[in-house]
């Protein structure tokens, strides 16, 4: 009887991990320090009218706490909007007046992540 109860303990520890590693992997979980929540970075919209925009592939995010950690980073800087794609492991980045590569690239640096280009 004793080891039937530990068996039925171990399958739903094994069911609720494996839940766990496939939100992860999926990209949906929490990971990197996120706890197991996400932290909403807010959105931004521009105050003026768009100059241009900048592409700027990342590498390193896993999960959705890495994409808001990137997007809250980029969105401090002045003038500039960003919604980063997971999936595509990039950030698309706004702007209403001019802005240098190097504070985009310290902005994702600052999260945590390296740049491989800004285009």
């Amino acid at each position: 009887m004793t080891d039937a109860v530990i068996l039925v303990i171990l399958v739903i520890a094994l069911i609720f991990g494996v839940k766990g590693t496939v939100k992860h992997f999926k990209g949906e979980g929490a990971c990197c320090g996120g706890g197991s929540g996400t932290v909403k970075a807010k959105r931004k919209s521009l105050k003026n009218p768009k100059l241009g925009e900048k592409t700027i592939q990342i590498e390193g995010m896993h999960c959705d706490h890495c994409r808001q950690s990137v997007m809250s980073e980029l969105n401090k800087i002045d003038g500039v909007a960003a919604k980063v794609d997971l999936k595509k492991n990039r950030a698309v980045v706004s702007y209403d007046r001019p802005v240098k590569e190097e504070d985009l690239r310290q902005a994702v640096e600052r999260a945590g992540f390296k740049v491989s280009s800004i285009a």
